[in-house]
């Protein structure tokens, strides 16, 4: 889902496949930081990803120059109930049925149907014990509530124009909370903005990279 990303800085970008770390976003967020050789790091995370950026400043802050968190809710409200659905409907239903009632539904409307294909394409490749994982980080992972309020770097909070995982409201919250928040509203946009609008995301990290170099 980051191939359009990968070229903004050419030798010294990771985009690793979370799943294989563990089924705990501490876990993510430990192996992530053993990847980057700079003493630095812009750290971009969509969704259940954000969460992992989040955690990865909360346990390096020292390393993290700066943030962009995509549809992420730093805050976890506990949901027993759909984490124990989440994973039934996983392991009874499959990968399928898992898409057609989480994933799917949270691309906007005009999102090219190709674009949407292709994500799909991606979630169908993953083993299915690997999912359950990143179910289970997504359910267990802190609030980091405390990390958007003292992080002292640029975060920049993006948000597709109809994306509701987690909506413009609690988007606009968080790059509040940021002690050096900024928000970003992408039109024509669901809750995957790498894939579904990857120019408009490229120029945020682009402006990021330029910040942080002044």
């Amino acid at each position: 889902m980051w191939a359009a990303q990968l070229d903004l800085l050419p030798g010294a970008t990771y985009a690793p496949t979370l799943y294989g770390f563990g089924d705990r976003v501490e876990e993510w967020a430990a192996e992530a930081l053993k990847l980057p050789r700079g003493n630095q790091v812009i750290v971009v995370g969509c969704s259940v990803g954000g969460s992992c950026a989040l955690e990865v400043a909360a346990l390096a802050p020292e390393r993290v120059a700066g943030l962009v968190l995509i549809g992420t809710k730093a805050a976890r409200r506990l949901d027993p109930a759909f984490h124990a659905t989440a994973v039934k409907t996983l392991r009874e239903q499959g990968l399928e049925a898992a898409w057609r009632k989480w994933w799917e539904p949270a691309f906007s409307t005009v999102t090219s149907p190709a674009i949407i294909a292709k994500a799909k394409r991606i979630l169908m490749r993953q083993p299915l014990d690997d999912v359950v994982l990143g179910v289970e980080a997504f359910h267990t992972r802190q609030s980091r509530d405390e990390v958007l309020s003292t992080f002292s770097g640029p975060v920049h909070v993006v948000t597709g124009a109809d994306d509701v995982l987690p909506g413009l409201a609690t988007s606009s919250k968080q790059a509040d909370l940021a002690q050096n928040g900024y928000l970003h509203i992408v039109p024509k946009c669901g809750h995957y903005v790498p894939m579904e609008r990857p120019e408009a995301l490229n120029s945020i990290i682009d402006q990021l990279i330029d910040q942080i170099a002044m």
